[in-house]
């Protein structure tokens, strides 16, 4: 679905605008700008390094079942680059999730009982992409978010994925790329027009999500996406972006006691 890359950058207001949810309905995303001021965005990355702090001194592998991924900085030394539920372990995050502008995006679902996951899924999870040796997080191969509930045998739930970045992507330094309007595609094309994950390579139809530190964006889980590897390397490729699940349905909490999703097992697969 053609779309120029000026697409419109909204302002994330109590409500959305009739031109906001449109927009959506046709494409399947939103990009807000600002959602988070310069000062936010330091006290956030401030608090995930104080988690990461806390669970390199613990060597904590899973968090409600859900492996952490780790790997290597820029300066060799060992980082998270995959943390899930990180609200609960953070008063910083955790108010993060609290802020009522998330609930103007519960319309989007279409259904009844919107929430913000922080409890459910993987929570909130910070995504750290560097490109060095040793990094075991640099980019993210073509998928879409609904295939979990495929895994489970479950009719495929409405879902929304929205992502706080807190560094600034042009598209020339690798990103999220989406392919627009594929939110409405058959259940056929959803599990098989990409080999998910392994799939990593540019597609006429993608579009660059360039982004500045404190934007939000947020797409339709049954929409294709993929993270791009900056051609970069070093410092210049950093990119770190949070992501939360907006969902509505049955209340399903993950607990210490949770076992490891079946697609999380291959989480090692992605680098």
């Amino acid at each position: 679905m053609a779309l120029s890359a000026d697409y419109p950058r909204f302002t994330l207001g109590s409500a959305l605008t009739a031109e906001q949810r449109a927009f959506f309905a046709k494409y399947g995303f939103l990009h807000f700008r600002p959602f988070a001021s310069p000062e936010h965005v330091r006290q956030i990355l401030q608090a995930t390094q104080e988690v990461q702090a806390k669970w390199l001194a613990e060597g904590v592998e899973k968090v409600n079942g859900v492996p952490i991924k780790y790997g290597h900085d820029v300066d060799g030394s060992r980082i998270v680059q995959r943390f899930a539920f990180a609200s609960q372990h953070h008063p910083v995050l955790h108010e993060l999730l609290q802020d009522d502008r998330f609930k103007a995006l519960f319309p989007l679902l279409e259904a009844e009982g919107g929430r913000v996951g922080e409890n459910e899924k993987d929570g909130l999870v910070v995504n750290h992409y560097v490109n060095v040796p040793g990094s075991e997080f640099s980019q993210m191969g073509w998928h879409t978010d609904s295939l979990r509930d495929v895994f489970y045998g479950k009719r495929i739930g409405p879902m929304l994925n929205v992502g706080l970045h807190l560094d600034g992507t042009k598209a020339t330094n690798g990103g999220l790329r989406v392919i627009p309007g594929t939110h409405r595609q058959g259940l056929h094309k959803m599990l098989f027009r990409k080999k998910y994950y392994k799939d990593v390579y540019y597609d006429p139809n993608e579009m660059a999500i360039e982004t500045e530190p404190g934007d939000l964006t947020v797409h339709d889980g049954r929409m294709w996406h993929r993270v791009a590897q900056s051609p970069l390397v070093g410092e210049e490729s950093r990119r770190r972006v949070m992501y939360v699940p907006i969902i509505s349905g049955k209340y399903q909490p993950k607990s210490e006691d949770s076992p490891t999703p079946f697609y999380l097992r291959f989480l090692h697969l992605v680098k």
